[in-house]
């Protein structure tokens, strides 16, 4: 496994452990304390599991094990799924920060922080798709489809 699949996984592992770590103090608050959890916390605990540790793995995984470029294969590009790394972590943090924070602030600029992280996490997303598409190809099964085998 290459280093930029596997900050990808560990990164993944990283927002799962903080995901939890509000789950938790949300569940406490709310079977203990009786208060029901903050929209902006809910959010938070969501785009932490879902997008920081589940895409995080997927990407990650994807990386380690979808076919290498083609030798010819000028589409893709390590370079941009460095870029995408870094667009999905910032974007990811700083949603999480500015959305805990916007649990207990009502200033107006944390609205736009998390606006413009949400945009990071959604350009990063498509970054990397539209960087992979040539990696999502048949290496080997076309010539065993040939042969008759069904999958």
């Amino acid at each position: 496994m290459h280093t930029l699949a596997r900050r990808y996984i560990q990164t993944g592992i990283g927002f799962l452990g903080i995901g939890l770590v509000l789950g938790i103090y949300m569940l406490i608050r709310r079977e203990i304390g009786g208060t029901w959890p903050h929209p902006y916390l809910v959010s938070a605990h969501t785009h932490a599991v879902f997008l920081g540790f589940v895409m995080f793995m997927i990407l990650g995984v994807a990386l380690w094990i979808f076919p290498r470029p083609a030798k010819d294969d000028t589409r893709y590009k390590p370079g941009v799924a460095q870029v995408v790394y870094w667009l999905l972590l910032t974007g990811t943090l700083a949603r999480f920060v500015s959305e805990v924070a916007k649990a207990w602030s009502s200033e107006a600029w944390l609205g736009w922080v998390i606006l413009l992280s949400g945009l990071a996490q959604a350009l990063g997303l498509v970054l990397f798709f539209w960087n992979m598409r040539s990696r999502i190809r048949p290496v080997g099964s076309q010539a065993r489809e040939a042969k008759g085998e069904r999958f």
